[in-house]
């Protein structure tokens, strides 16, 4: 039987296992399977070392599963070549990340714009008004001359219209208030659950800011000894 088209994200018996200074090996995931519903919220928790990060990193294509299969829309993308797997990306996720990665010399419409430089040799007029457009909607002027001169918080307001570029279906972000005050972190919460709300986009964030858990609407709690807490059901073939 095929995968239900309702079930976006599905994780069947995700296994990593990490080599420390020592020379030991530890797992960080075991086993670990779920199915994430279409434009549903999913918050990622659990102290340091538990995997969270390794986890966005193998729901986004970028770190290899040591065992299991990570499928979107039915697709496993670990299936896909490495090139396939960059167009694939770029088409589906939109990503947030803790520290920011943005370019300091270049403007904030620069770094909004930056993932075009990809695919065009010039920004299209229709991708930079899309650019302007996001960042009137994250409240950061458009006239300053680098992203060096903004605030923490309005840097990663700069982040996330970045991630938004593209108007993928999911929006990923790791850690994305972890380095920012009480109020600016809230601040960038509730824009992240606002613009993947209005969007009708699938969030899925890492994080123990207390906005996302008050908003989102599934949780996964990952642990050092590699066991895990889920209200989501388990990945299975056919459902």
């Amino acid at each position: 039987m095929a995968e239900s088209s309702s079930c976006l994200l599905a994780l069947d018996s995700l296994r990593l296992t990490f080599k420390g200074h020592s020379g030991k090996s530890f797992e960080v995931l075991d086993g670990l399977s779920l199915h994430l519903p279409v434009k549903e919220g999913l918050l990622i928790g659990g102290p340091s070392g538990s995997g969270k990060s390794s986890l966005i990193h193998m729901l986004s294509g970028l770190l290899r599963p040591e065992h299991g299969t990570v499928k979107w829309d039915g697709k496993d993308i670990w299936n896909l070549s490495e090139g396939q797997r960059d167009l694939w990306r770029r088409a589906t996720l939109g990503i947030v990340f803790q520290d920011f990665h943005l370019i300091s010399e270049l403007s904030p419409l620069e770094n909004v714009l930056f993932p075009a430089t990809f695919s065009y040799w010039r920004t299209p007029t229709w991708l930079r008004k899309a650019g302007v457009r996001l960042l009137e909607q994250v409240q950061v002027p458009t006239h300053r001359q680098t992203v060096s001169v903004l605030s923490r918080g309005e840097q990663q307001r700069v982040a996330v219209a970045r991630a938004l570029l593209f108007d993928p279906p999911v929006l990923i972000a790791d850690e994305p208030t972890a380095s920012l005050d009480k109020e600016t972190g809230e601040a960038v919460a509730s824009l992240l659950i606002k613009m993947a709300s209005d969007g009708g986009k699938t969030l899925i964030v890492v994080s123990h800011d207390l906005v996302f858990q008050d908003q989102l609407s599934h949780y996964l709690t990952l642990k050092r000894d590699v066991t895990f807490e889920t209200d989501l059901p388990p990945f299975t073939e056919g459902l």
